[in-house]
């Protein structure tokens, strides 16, 4: 591991501190006390909206910030006060609208929660969400009659909108159109099913970047944990990176180093050992 003094780690949570089944681990808590103690900042790195993290998490005494929906909403814990976000603009929504085939579930995260049409909450699976998700979707979406219309009323005040595109295949092309078709535009994707959009200046690590200016932390002096797509930028910012060993593996080619997996509490691993060198 690099010689750096580690001063903040930024964590994602889905299939990274947390295991497969959403729990978080007696060993993963214990490993992030360990790191509070010892004067380091934990933070939250996640494509959550606020509203959708986890209690188990929010409730770790000395975790001090979340940074939600990608990066484009900052908080201060434990209180739950936004203290800085990157809003998309009411041009790029209206762009998008125009675009994303009308068939495709939507959700749009708005003051810190996550909304989506009905048919979508009720059967993600029929959308293209994978069936593991689909307890995680019912409890934490909040279900709209018209989701676009939800959108073009709040079009000046959302942190993100997220296409369920079915197969990656799809999400893919969409991609493609949207990153061609659409300026201003931070595109990203934490699921094989899921297109991820936001404003340019959104992405965790702009959310990084902005806490680190705010606390006086160098990105060299950061140690970032990801899994996915949506972590890429935040991996490659941090002086530490590390990838999941169930990781994407282009995420795990960028990395400075590779973890065990969730299930096999890598984020503690990688934190004890650091602990216990520095």
């Amino acid at each position: 591991m690099r010689d750096y003094k580690i001063k903040l780690i930024a964590l994602d949570l889905d299939q990274t501190a947390l295991r497969t089944d959403k729990s978080l681990s007696g060993r993963n808590r214990k490993a992030l006390l360990s790191a509070i103690e010892a004067g380091i900042h934990v933070v939250i790195a996640s494509g959550r909206s606020f509203g959708s993290l986890p209690s188990q998490v929010l409730e770790i005494p000395g975790i001090e910030y979340a940074v939600t929906s990608n990066g484009s909403a900052i908080y201060r814990l434990p209180e739950g006060e936004r203290c800085h976000e990157f809003l998309m603009e009411p041009q790029t929504v209206d762009r998008l609208l125009e675009r994303i085939p009308q068939e495709l579930a939507l959700e749009a995260f708005w003051q810190g929660r996550a909304y989506a049409s009905r048919a979508y909450v009720e059967d993600p699976v029929r959308f293209g969400a994978v069936q593991r998700a689909v307890s995680y979707i019912q409890s934490t979406r909040t279900p709209m009659e018209d989701i676009r219309q939800f959108i073009t009323a709040h079009r000046d005040e959302l942190d993100s909108i997220q296409v369920v595109a079915g197969e990656s295949g799809c999400r893919d092309k969409l991609w493609k159109e949207l990153e061609e078709s659409v300026p201003g535009l931070y595109l990203t994707s934490s699921a094989p099913s899921l297109l991820e959009l936001s404003q340019t200046a959104g992405g965790k690590k702009c959310g990084l970047a902005w806490l680190g200016d705010k606390l006086g932390i160098l990105p060299e002096e950061m140690m970032a944990f990801g899994d996915a797509l949506n972590d890429m930028d935040m991996i490659r910012y941090a002086g530490v990176g590390v990838a999941m060993g169930n990781g994407h593996p282009s995420l795990k080619e960028a990395a400075d180093r590779v973890a065990l997996t969730n299930d096999e509490d890598g984020v503690a691993a990688v934190i004890e050992e650091y602990l216990k060198n520095c």
